[in-house]
C-alpha cells in the first residue's frame, strides 16, 4: 500500500493512537490528548506537525470547525489493512458461542441464534443470510384438474423432493390435455431447471405461434404457472440487534437512521453487499462509501462467508459506525461464521 512507505513509524503510531482513541469516546482528537494517549514523548507542536501531514495525505480530517481530528473513510483502511493487530478469541469464548449454536435447532432457529449472538457481542446490527438454495431440477410433473379452473400441479425435483402448489388458469382443461402437456414436459425437459423450461417453452410459443396447437399452449400454460414462482435463490437475511445503533451518537440522526433502516427492510443493498462478500474468502470489511450505497456512508459491515459441506452457504456481518471496534469485532465475525457452518453441517 502507498500510504504505508509513505508514512514513517512515529506517524503510524501516532494515527494508530489518534483512531483508538477516536473509536473509544466518538470525540475528534486534539494534538494535547494525542501527546498523553501516544507515548512518543514528542511535543505538541511536533504532533501537530504530524497531525498536519496526514490530514493532506487524506487519513484524518476535521469535523465542523473542531480542532480535533477524526479518520475519513481512507484513514480507516489503512489503519484495517496496515495497523491493525488481531487476536483470536480465547477457548472460553469460543466454548460460548459453541453453546449459543445448537447443531439440533432447526434452521431459523440457528439463524436466528447467530444473528442475536453477533449483535449481543458486538452491540452492531448482526445479520445472517439465509442459506442459498441449491438450483432445482425438474424430474417429473403430474396435473389433477380441480373446480372453479384450477390445477394442482405435483412435481419432483432435484431427487425425490416432492413439491406441490395449485395454480389458477384461464380455461377449463380436459383431463386428456392435462396428460398429454404433462408427457410432453416430462418428455422434453428432465433434467433441466424450472426457469430453463419456462423460458424454452416462451421462446418456441413465441418462433411457432403461428402453427402452434392448443395442446402446446397448454403445456406452455402450465408450465408458466408452474414453475414461475420457484426462486433461484433465497433473497433474504436475518437481522437482529438494529436499535443497538442508536446508542452510537453520530448514527442517533433520526432521518438519517430512518433512511437506514429503510433499506435494512427493502433489503436489495445489504443484500448486494453480502452476496459480494459471498465471492471472496474469509472476513470481508466494507467501510463509509466503499459499500457504493449512500445510506451507508459512515457506517461499516464486518462480513464472513459461513460453509455447508464444503461450500459456501451464504454471509453473515455486522453492520455499525466506522468508528467500531475492528480488533475486537472482526473475530467474533469470523468465529462466528466458523461455528455458525459447522453446526448446520451437523444439523439433523
Amino acid at each position: 500500500m502507498a500510504k504505508e512507505n509513505a508514512i514513517n513509524v512515529r506517524a503510524q503510531q501516532l494515527f494508530k493512537a489518534l483512531v483508538e482513541r477516536h473509536i473509544h469516546d466518538g470525540q475528534p482528537v486534539g494534538s494535547a490528548a494525542l501527546v498523553e494517549v501516544s507515548g512518543l514523548g514528542v511535543s505538541a507542536a511536533t504532533v501537530r506537525n504530524i497531525m498536519s501531514d496526514l490530514e493532506a495525505q487524506g487519513l484524518i480530517m476535521s469535523p465542523h470547525t473542531s480542532a480535533g481530528r477524526v479518520p475519513t473513510t481512507q484513514g480507516y483502511r489503512f489503519f484495517v489493512d496496515t495497523l491493525l493487530n488481531v487476536e483470536p478469541l480465547d477457548k472460553r469464548q469460543v466454548n460460548r458461542f459453541m453453546g449459543e449454536l445448537n447443531p439440533d435447532d432447526n434452521l431459523p432457529g440457528l439463524l436466528h441464534s447467530a444473528s442475536t449472538l453477533l449483535s449481543s457481542v458486538t452491540r452492531l446490527a448482526g445479520m445472517v443470510m439465509l442459506p442459498r438454495r441449491e438450483q432445482s431440477t425438474f424430474r417429473h410433473i403430474e396435473f389433477l384438474p380441480l373446480s372453479d379452473n384450477r390445477i394442482l400441479v405435483i412435481w419432483v425435483v432435484n431427487n425425490q423432493e416432492v413439491q406441490n402448489r395449485i395454480i389458477h388458469i384461464n380455461r377449463p382443461h380436459s383431463p386428456s390435455e392435462l396428460q398429454q402437456a404433462a408427457n410432453y414436459l416430462n418428455a422434453e425437459f428432465a433434467g433441466q431447471s424450472p426457469q430453463a423450461i419456462r423460458s424454452s417453452l416462451l421462446e418456441e410459443l413465441r418462433t411457432t405461434r403461428e402453427s402452434v396447437n392448443n395442446f402446446m399452449e397448454t403445456a406452455v400454460e402450465m408450465a408458466e404457472c408452474a414453475f414461475s414462482a420457484q426462486p433461484e435463490k433465497n433473497d433474504d437475511y436475518v437481522l437482529d440487534g438494529q436499535f443497538n445503533l442508536m446508542e452510537y451518537a453520530e448514527m442517533a440522526d433520526m432521518e438519517k437512521l430512518q433512511r437506514l433502516f429503510d433499506a435494512f427492510e427493502r433489503k436489495h443493498k445489504v443484500l448486494n453487499l453480502l452476496e459480494q462478500a459471498a465471492s471472496a474468502q474469509g472476513v470481508q470489511i466494507f467501510i463509509g462509501e466503499e459499500s457504493g450505497y449512500k445510506v451507508f456512508d459512515g457506517c461499516s459491515f464486518i462480513t464472513a462467508p459461513y460453509s455447508v459441506k464444503g461450500k459456501t452457504a451464504g454471509v453473515l456481518g455486522v453492520i455499525g459506525p466506522t468508528r467500531l471496534n475492528y480488533e475486537r469485532v472482526i473475530p467474533v465475525v469470523d468465529v462466528t461464521a466458523k461455528l455458525l457452518g459447522a453446526a448446520l453441517n451437523n444439523n439433523g
